[in-house]
C-alpha cells in the first residue's frame, strides 16, 4: 500500500488521446511567411447610410460657418470700435433725406471711417439704423464709428447764427441775410413790410434756406407784436396794431438807450394826445431814403426838414404810413407802456442820452446848451485838421 501511494504521486500525467494535437512540421519558408492579422469589426448598414454621411457634411459646416461668423463679428466689431482714419479734425454735412448707404459712402470718401459696409452693419446691430440726423458735424480726428454713429444719431451738429439788430429796415436785414455763406436759396420774392420782421438772433445748421430764416423772424415778430399789444395801457391815442409798430419804430431809432425808451414814447404819445406834430429826425431820413438808408456820408441838411415826404413828421400830422425800421421788443414795451410824464420835449445831451423838457422855453434852453456843445466839438475837430459837414 505504501508503495502504491507513493508510485501515484510521483508519475507524470499522461496526456488522453482525444485533447491531442498532432504536430505538422512546416518548411523554412513557411516558417516565415506573415500570418493574416485580426480582421475588421464589420460595419452596420446604419454607419454605411448616405443620410449619416450627409449629417456628417452638414455639421462640419455649420461648425465652420459659426467659427468664420465669429471671427467676422470679432473682426467687425474691433473694425467699429476702433480708431478710425481721420488724421485730423474734420466736418461732414448731412443733407435732409439722405438714405443710410448715401451717408456710409460719403464718410468712406472723405476718409472718415476705413469701410462703409461695416459702419452699415453697426448701425443696424445698434438699431439706429434709421435714426441719423441731418445737420452739419464736426469729427474729431481718429474718432471710431461708434463715436460717430453716436454723433448722427445724437443731432449735435454745428450751429450758425444771424443777428438782425433792432434800428434796421427790412432791407437792411434781408442784405444782411443774403450775405451769410452758410445759407442756401434765394431770399423771398416779396419783402415782408417794413418794421414786421423780429430784431433777434437765428442759430441754425448750415445748409438751411434763406427763405426759411426770413420766415421764422416774421413769425416771430408777429407774435411779439400781438403779445405786448394786448396788455398795452388804456388811453393809447393809437389806432391800430400798425401805428404801434409805427410809433416803435421811431423809439428805435430816437435812442439806442433802454433806460430812456419809456420816456421818449412818453413824448411822442403827449405830442399825439395834444394834436402836435411829432418833429421826429429819423423820419426825415427814412422819407429820403426808404429801406436804404441814409448813406453814412450824407449828413441831414437843414433844407431837407422841409422836404414834403409821407414821412417826414416836421411836416405831415400824426404819424407816418407805417413804420420807419425794425423795433425791439424794448421799444415795443415802451410805447405800449410809456412813462407817466408831462413832457413834450427832448434833445441830445451831448453824453450819449437826451435831456427831457415839459415846456418850449425849457427846451429852447436845452437845444441852445446842445448847440454849443456841437460848436466846441467843431472847432475841436477843425483844430486837429477834420472836416465838419455843412448844415
Amino acid at each position: 500500500m505504501t508503495t502504491d501511494s507513493a508510485d501515484q504521486g510521483t508519475s507524470p500525467a499522461t496526456p488522453s488521446p482525444a485533447s491531442a494535437k498532432p504536430i505538422v512540421p512546416k518548411t523554412a519558408s513557411e516558417a516565415l511567411r506573415p500570418q493574416a492579422g485580426t480582421p475588421p469589426p464589420v460595419r452596420s448598414r446604419r454607419s454605411r447610410s448616405q443620410f449619416v454621411v450627409f449629417m456628417n457634411f452638414v455639421m462640419s459646416v455649420i461648425v465652420f460657418v459659426a467659427i468664420a461668423a465669429f471671427a467676422a463679428v470679432w473682426y467687425g466689431k474691433a473694425e467699429f470700435e476702433g480708431p478710425g482714419p481721420l488724421a485730423a479734425a474734420d466736418t461732414i454735412l448731412i443733407r435732409p433725406s439722405t438714405g443710410v448707404g448715401e451717408i456710409a459712402d460719403l464718410l468712406e470718401r472723405k476718409g472718415i471711417i476705413s469701410d462703409a459696409r461695416i459702419f452699415r452693419l453697426g448701425l443696424r446691430a445698434y438699431g439706429n439704423d434709421g435714426k441719423l440726423k441731418a445737420g452739419e458735424y464736426a469729427i474729431p480726428a481718429a474718432a471710431s464709428m461708434h463715436d460717430i454713429m453716436d454723433l448722427l444719431v445724437s443731432g449735435r451738429s454745428i450751429l450758425h447764427s444771424v443777428t438782425v439788430p433792432e434800428g434796421l429796415t427790412v432791407k437792411q436785414a434781408l442784405k444782411r441775410i443774403a450775405e451769410v455763406e452758410e445759407l442756401e436759396g434765394d431770399l423771398p420774392a416779396e419783402l415782408p413790410e417794413e418794421g414786421w420782421i423780429a430784431a433777434d438772433t437765428i442759430r441754425f445748421t448750415r445748409g438751411m434756406k434763406r427763405e426759411e430764416v426770413v420766415k421764422r423772424l416774421v413769425a416771430d415778430q408777429k407774435a411779439l407784436v400781438e403779445s405786448i399789444w394786448a396788455r398795452r395801457a388804456e388811453g393809447l391815442p393809437i389806432n391800430d396794431i400798425n401805428e404801434f409798430v409805427t410809433l416803435a419804430s421811431i423809439v428805435e431809432k430816437e435812442t439806442a438807450r433802454g433806460d430812456e425808451r419809456s420816456r421818449v414814447a412818453a413824448v411822442f404819445i403827449n405830442r399825439l394826445k395834444k394834436g402836435m406834430r411829432l418833429q421826429s429826425d429819423p423820419t426825415i431820413v427814412y422819407g429820403l431814403f426808404g429801406g436804404d438808408g441814409k448813406p453814412s456820408d450824407r449828413p441831414i441838411y437843414r433844407s431837407d426838414i422841409e422836404k414834403p415826404t409821407p414821412y417826414n413828421t416836421y411836416v405831415i400830422d400824426r404819424l407816418p404810413p407805417g413804420p420807419i425800421a425794425i423795433p425791439g421788443r424794448a421799444s415795443l414795451e415802451a410805447v405800449a407802456n410809456p412813462s407817466k410824464t408831462n413832457d413834450l420835449y427832448f434833445v441830445a445831451d451831448g453824453s450819449g442820452g437826451h435831456v427831457f423838457a415839459e415846456t418850449l422855453e425849457e427846451h429852447n434852453e436845452n437845444v441852445a446848451r446842445w448847440r454849443r456843445i456841437e460848436r466846441e466839438r467843431a472847432a475841436a475837430s477843425q483844430s486837429s485838421g477834420g472836416e465838419t459837414p455843412a448844415q
